[in-house]
């Protein structure tokens, strides 16, 4: 069987987390990220890491959540399992939060990561500019991801010019979804990562449907299919990426 990492998703507390990571690993899926969006589900997260071998957490506040601060997230950096900082960024489809609050707590994310040396994960939408002039004026962390790339191929070659790697989600099987796609093709595949951002964006055969870290297979296939490579090739690629990018053991 190939074997896929899903490299962001957010995994329930109990039982039903428990059945998510029983059905990925029926699917192939040796290893899973789930990711902190406020302090209580960043918590949330390090719970679900310490229950199953293999999967890992991130701690971080969404830009949906920026004006509720990050108090609280310093004190889970050193907890068990925690791989990075994140989701963190700019939303400015939504605008949830205050722009200006957003950037702020973007900042501080970005601190965060330098300070202790952790992979950033970035959720932005509708804020490319912003996002690139904070990351340029900060100093990009040497390990930070775009998650759940929703740019072209100009987005993703600039995020490829600063060291960026790009997270593919089941987007990219959506048949509008013609942007991401090309920017899919031109992105080299070692710059390239899979997820599911579980429970969200079920890809097809699945979209409409809860997600779920078993359809990280069919975002890999996806990708293998717009790349014209062998499936495996990119199931190695993609996780021994995720690998080095988290320090996954």
């Amino acid at each position: 069987m190939v074997r896929w990492i899903d490299n962001h998703c957010h995994i329930p507390p109990g039982a039903d987390g428990d059945e998510w990571v029983d059905a990925a690993r029926a699917a192939g899926v040796d290893q899973m990220v789930t990711v902190g969006v406020t302090v209580e589900r960043s918590r949330e997260a390090i719970a679900v890491a310490a229950r199953h071998d293999g999967v890992f957490a991130t701690v971080g506040v969404h830009p949906h959540d920026a004006k509720d601060g990050t108090d609280g997230i310093v004190e889970l950096l050193d907890a068990p399992d925690v791989v990075a900082i994140g989701e963190a960024g700019l939303d400015y489809h939504y605008d949830h939060s205050p722009r200006d609050v957003q950037q702020a707590v973007f900042v501080e994310h970005i601190r965060m990561a330098h300070e202790h040396d952790l992979p950033l994960v970035i959720h932005t939408r509708d804020a490319w500019s912003d996002t690139f002039e904070i990351l340029d004026r900060e100093g990009t962390p040497r390990r930070t991801v775009f998650h759940c790339f929703t740019g072209g191929p100009d987005e993703a070659a600039a995020g490829v010019e600063r060291g960026i790697m790009i997270s593919v989600s089941g987007i990219v099987t959506f048949k509008n979804a013609r942007e991401l796609q090309d920017a899919v093709v031109a992105t080299p595949l070692e710059s390239l990562m899979v997820e599911t951002d579980s429970p969200y964006l079920a890809p097809v055969p699945h979209r409409g449907k809860p997600n779920r870290p078993a359809n990280v297979v069919h975002v890999g296939e996806a990708v293998a299919a717009l790349k014209e490579l062998p499936v495996p090739d990119v199931a190695a690629a993609t996780s021994a990426a995720a690998i080095d990018f988290y320090g996954l053991s």
